[in-house]
């Protein structure tokens, strides 16, 4: 007889919720602290995201914060000017929001023809995707304190601090780190609640590999 057998049930069902219950409690832990999983949805921040890239979101020293609830804690990290963020959107009830940070707390920001000035100085945007609009001028604004002022590189295609408004620190989530699968398909199977449309999506990269954008893979930030 094996010490298996010998094993009282009720031992072993104990041992067998204990058991998940720490795999529960590492899941909350990394999904809640150090890292989550995001689809792009739109095309706000062509050519740097695609519709259909999938990323690894650090949230490490950024946000904590209890999975499917709504409490979150503010960590010890700030971001960096010009890095990709992403955020609670400022829309109630919307998914979160990736764009580009811009303007850090007190910067004077300004737009010239296109072009985003800051505390005086031209800022250079090699990661912009379409030529800047010599139509286009905002501001100036200045950033409040605990504040962020974010654009997406698609310009001419971005929903952003021109138009709602400042971050608020405590709405940052995390940064991304690498693109882990990008799948060209419709935009529908990106949007919130398309669960059919996401799984043909999925499907259709299985029986069709060249809808795997392949060369976007393992791409780093």
């Amino acid at each position: 007889m094996n010490t298996e057998e010998k094993t009282p049930l009720g031992r072993r069902i104990l041992r067998e919720v204990l058991s998940w219950f720490w795999v529960l409690v590492a899941f909350l832990l990394i999904h809640g602290t150090l890292m989550q999983a995001r689809v792009i949805p739109s095309g706000s921040m062509e050519r740097t995201l695609m519709v259909g890239d999938h990323l690894l979101v650090s949230r490490f020293g950024y946000d904590a914060g209890v999975p499917f609830t709504g409490w979150h804690l503010r960590l010890w990290r700030e971001p960096r000017r010009q890095q990709v963020v992403i955020f609670r959107a400022p829309i109630p009830g919307s998914p979160d929001y990736v764009k580009r940070l811009i303007g850090l707390p007190g910067d004077r920001l300004e737009i010239r023809d296109g072009a985003a000035w800051i505390n005086g100085r031209r800022l250079a945007e090699p990661y912009l995707d379409a030529p800047m609009d010599p139509r286009e001028h905002f501001g100036p604004v200045t950033v409040p304190a605990q504040s962020y002022f974010v654009m997406g590189d698609n310009r001419a295609n971005s929903y952003d601090s021109r138009y709602w408004g400042f971050v608020p620190r405590a709405s940052l989530v995390g940064t991304p780190l690498v693109i882990y699968m990008s799948i060209d398909a419709p935009d529908d199977a990106w949007q919130p609640g398309q669960i059919r449309e996401r799984v043909y999506a999925y499907a259709n990269a299985l029986l069709h590999p060249r809808r795997v954008r392949w060369n976007r893979l393992f791409e780093t930030f």
